[in-house]
């Protein structure tokens, strides 16, 4: 796991050093850069991308809360994580979920962090009550059983859906790795 985070932000890195070089060189940012192009960098330019980058990934993660690592705090990210989703906001979305993130949602369709961030902005209007939240912790790790329940904007109650988070903590802060959703039976 140590090595995947590390992975991600050295292809960050990677990514901001070239865009930005490109940018300096004229080019469009976001294309791949070939040997000769590189060579072709002078140390100056080169030193001045890397410090850029590091200083905008580094930026990047800081906006994420920093939270202390007990059973209150991932209470507070399992609604946080219900309220970013009720207001379509993707960025505090991805703040809760982990590189290699995974969701069993309540069709037992399988969703990584990519897909389950590209759904956010596409969520019907309404709002996810949360309530029988019941957190553990066991070291650095994490899991919080709840109950949500989503009503539409005029209250009605849409759906009923247990489920189950299981956590990481890691950078100071709680990240998602899976979840698992099922949908309840309507109650008369």
């Amino acid at each position: 796991m140590a090595r995947r985070l590390v992975t991600s932000r050295s292809t960050k890195l990677l990514t901001e050093t070239r865009d930005c070089i490109c940018e300096l060189r004229g080019g469009s940012t976001g294309k791949s850069m070939s040997y000769h192009d590189w060579k072709e960098v002078d140390m100056k330019h080169l030193l001045a991308c890397m410090v850029l980058a590091t200083l905008r990934v580094a930026a990047l993660a800081a906006d994420c809360p920093q939270q202390s690592k007990d059973a209150n705090e991932l209470i507070k990210t399992e609604q946080a994580w219900a309220k970013a989703l009720d207001t379509h906001n993707t960025d505090a979305v991805a703040c809760i979920l982990a590189e290699g993130f995974q969701d069993a949602d309540t069709s037992g369709q399988l969703h990584d962090r990519n897909a389950a961030l590209a759904r956010v902005p596409k969520r019907r209007p309404g709002q996810e009550n949360l309530t029988e939240l019941d957190p553990h912790v066991l070291g650095d790790y994490g899991y919080v059983r709840g109950l949500a329940t989503l009503t539409d904007p005029q209250g009605k109650t849409v759906a009923r859906v247990r489920f189950t988070d299981i956590f990481a903590y890691r950078d100071g802060r709680w990240v998602a790795l899976a979840g698992q959703e099922t949908l309840l039976a309507e109650t008369k």
